[in-house]
């Protein structure tokens, strides 16, 4: 592949990958605590960052990393003590966010919207050996704790108080979770960028759950949909010159189109194989709404 013979399009297919891991890794347990538009937010706070790299003359990735996991505990200290105000104290920060990244580059002096616009919407052409050394650091940390924790996040994902009262330390795991979704959009900037990335992290975990039956199948479902649909898309942008964070994302969703077309018939094979094995069984029009959830426990 001619591709591979440019550096810009090895550090492009390697943060790829790398962001193609991480996004649906942390994305799964957002959804599970119903809590998808997270990344949405953050990629808002990290704008700021943005901006004061450029204007401070420091790695927008690590100033943006910063001011991301910052948003994100801010976000979960809102989302425990708001209450009734929480709504209208995120608002203000994400847009806060949003306005403060657009003031910041304006003002630094070699910063301007076209810089603001390949983060906003993603570069691989403008991906730095700096940049790819920053991904690779921040992915090792989102693997780690995605893989490591994996039982303990599920629990707190599925059931906050089931999981305080059998000990587990709630509050910390709901803070790392937030710190971890907020490191995986800085990693994932530079691919499908700050106003995309969200979609990475949600449609893969939600095209996964058509088809996989417990957990650890919908973890490995959604990875290997997401590895597939950046290298995919860079592939794409690359041959056709199109937008990669754009063409990134319309491959997603054209991943889960296809995997829920795909669904329905499975779910059918797989209730007549359980009624042939159980003639004794409920016949799948009488399964109990839900019992799915309990489930998808199973191989954690």
């Amino acid at each position: 592949m001619d591709l591979l013979d440019y550096a810009f399009m090895q550090r492009a297919l390697l943060a790829a990958v790398l962001v193609g891991i991480t996004a649906p890794a942390v994305g799964i347990y957002l959804v599970q605590r119903r809590q998808a538009l997270m990344g949405d937010g953050i990629g808002h706070v990290a704008m700021t960052g943005v901006g004061l790299g450029f204007l401070l003359t420091w790695s927008p990735v690590w100033m943006a990393t910063l001011v991301s996991v910052l948003g994100a505990v801010l976000m979960e200290l809102i989302r425990w003590y708001g209450k009734t105000r929480g709504d209208i104290a995120l608002a203000m920060l994400f847009y806060g966010g949003m306005a403060g990244g657009v003031m910041f580059i304006n003002l630094a002096p070699t910063g301007s919207n076209a810089n603001l616009t390949s983060y906003l919407f993603g570069s691989l052409s403008t991906v730095s050996d700096a940049d790819v050394t920053a991904i690779c650091v921040l992915a090792a940390f989102v693997v780690l704790v995605t893989l490591g924790l994996r039982r303990q996040l599920f629990a707190v994902s599925q059931d906050e108080e089931f999981a305080r009262v059998t000990g587990l330390p709630v509050r910390v795991l709901n803070l790392l979770t937030a710190i971890t979704a907020a490191v995986t959009v800085t990693v994932a900037m530079r691919v499908v960028g700050l106003l995309l990335v969200s979609a990475l992290m949600v449609v893969p975990v939600a095209a996964a759950q058509q088809i996989g039956r417990s957990f650890a199948a919908t973890f490995a479902i959604a990875v290997a949909i997401g590895v597939s649909v950046t290298i995919g898309g860079t592939v794409t942008s690359y041959y056709q010159d199109v937008p990669p964070g754009a063409t990134i994302v319309l491959l997603t969703i054209g991943a889960f189109v296809l995997l829920t077309a795909l669904a329905a018939p499975l779910a059918r094979r797989r209730a007549r194989a359980s009624a042939g094995a159980d003639p004794t069984a409920d016949p799948a029009e009488c399964a109990i709404p839900g019992s799915r959830a309990a489930a998808d426990g199973v191989g954690v």
